[in-house]
């Protein structure tokens, strides 16, 4: 029986595009690497933002222009760019309802816990989660194999008991990978060919189809 439900949060409760774009663009922009506005970026979302950053300016991850490009970005992302995202449709009234179905909720994103608890407060959805987890600014637990392994561990939790919500592969890779199902949202960032690649357990058109497949259990 699922308990426990571990959520994304970028193209899965919120829209960050514009946030995400916008700042990549400015970081980039601010190494002298600047960014057409006709080329697509949106791949960028959801995976490590350095590695990204890193495979734009086809560099190695740890090249230290990769780290000046984050650094970059951060210094919009930190004061706007966070704050330009838009809650998707059901979200919220969907959320309020799984709490009251009796499942305890996390969020499992890479985004730094710092940001993830701003938007997150920012939109007055905070209140829905036992914890808030995310990755650490120094890049730990950015892959989220690691960061579900990491909350299963902090929180005690059964994996067999768990389901993970997500729109990239890496969401529901990261899950398996930990002994989680996983329901893919096709509203996100991920393309149609990745998920079924990936194969989740389920795929959902809008949020609140979650509730499809979790009857309540209080």
């Amino acid at each position: 029986m699922i308990k426990t439900v571990l959520i994304d949060l970028d193209g899965t409760l919120t829209d960050p595009k514009v946030g995400i774009t916008t700042s990549a663009r400015y970081g980039l922009n601010k190494i002298g690497h600047p960014i057409a506005d006709d080329v697509n970026i949106d791949w960028i979302i959801g995976p490590p933002l350095k590695a990204s950053l890193a495979k734009i300016l086809n560099i190695s991850v740890d090249n230290d222009l990769a780290e000046q490009a984050l650094l970059g970005y951060r210094e919009r992302f930190s004061v706007t760019g966070l704050f330009e995202n838009l809650v998707y449709p059901t979200v919220a009234e969907t959320l309020k309802t799984l709490n009251e179905c009796g499942y305890t909720l996390y969020v499992a994103t890479a985004k730094p816990t710092i940001y993830a608890k701003q938007i997150l407060e920012h939109f007055n959805l905070a209140q829905n989660f036992k914890v808030i987890y995310g990755s650490e600014l120094t890049g730990e637990r950015t892959n989220k194999a690691e960061l579900i392994a990491y909350i299963l561990e902090q929180e005690n939790l059964n994996a067999e008991h768990c389901l993970m919500i997500g729109d990239r592969e890496y969401d529901i890779l990261g899950a398996r990978k930990n002994g989680i199902e996983a329901i893919a949202v096709e509203y996100g960032y991920g393309a149609s060919d990745e998920l079924d690649r990936a194969q989740p357990k389920a795929r959902i058109q809008q949020f609140a189809d979650v509730l499809k497949h979790l009857p309540a259990i209080n």
